[in-house]
């Protein structure tokens, strides 16, 4: 007799290593609400190739107060966030710049006036999660909800990405001394393994040097939608 139960069975799903989030430890009790254009310039000047290599971007800094990124306080010229000893700042970049990305630690970095010390960094895998949410994804101005998702969904296709749910947030809007970028939430549901590691690896649109188009997963699409009707 001969038995193989084997046949029925998925293989798993192993993530890549080629693309990596850097987290580090950092001593800053507050940053400017939106230091998109000051956090990006300053890694800039150390890290030049974090606008040139595919898959590298580069985490804004959420504390407590901006929960999941959903709602911001209205008027980002003036706020300032107050961060934990928790909060980390966090980098995407690809294997083969992980040790210079790594020796970040133990410089200190201007945001705005703000000092960000940083200490030592853990390197984690991108996530497998079905579902993924973007803070900020660039848009245009006068763009609505549904030609924001439109655009969208035409860029998930062109990575081979059939998405079967989507769900868009508020807009935000980043200062830059050549005028605002305009951004909107998306989170993206129900996508497969490979899918979910692919978008995170790619990103969508533009401005990743300045955390637009960065994917970070979610615990799911339903707890966003019950918090945005609050």
């Amino acid at each position: 007799m001969y038995w193989n139960d084997d046949s029925s069975k998925k293989s798993v799903y192993r993530v890549p290593d080629d693309i990596l989030d850097v987290s580090f430890v950092i001593r800053c009790p507050t940053i400017p609400l939106d230091h998109a254009h000051a956090l990006s310039t300053e890694l800039l000047e150390v890290m030049p190739w974090l606008t040139e290599e595919a898959g590298a971007g580069v985490h804004l800094i959420h504390g407590a107060a901006s929960g999941n990124g959903w709602f911001r306080p209205e008027d980002a010229t003036s706020e300032v966030l107050h961060l934990s000893r928790r909060t980390r700042m966090r980098l995407r970049v690809p294997a083969h710049r992980l040790e210079e990305a790594r020796g970040l630690s133990g410089r200190r970095l201007d945001i705005s006036g703000h000092p960000l010390e940083i200490g030592k960094s853990d390197v984690h895998l991108l996530s497998s999660l079905p579902t993924l949410f973007a803070r900020y994804v660039v848009t245009q101005e006068d763009a609505g909800e549904e030609q924001f998702l439109s655009e969208a969904m035409a860029a998930l296709q062109d990575l081979g990405i059939d998405c079967r749910k989507m769900l868009c947030g508020i807009t935000h809007t980043l200062a830059f001394p050549d005028g605002p970028v305009y951004t909107r939430s998306l989170m993206v549901a129900d996508l497969e393994p490979e899918q979910s590691v692919e978008l995170q690896q790619a990103g969508l649109g533009e401005g990743r040097e300045f955390g637009c188009g960065l994917f970070i997963p979610h615990k799911g699409i339903k707890p966003v939608k019950d918090t945005d009707g609050e």
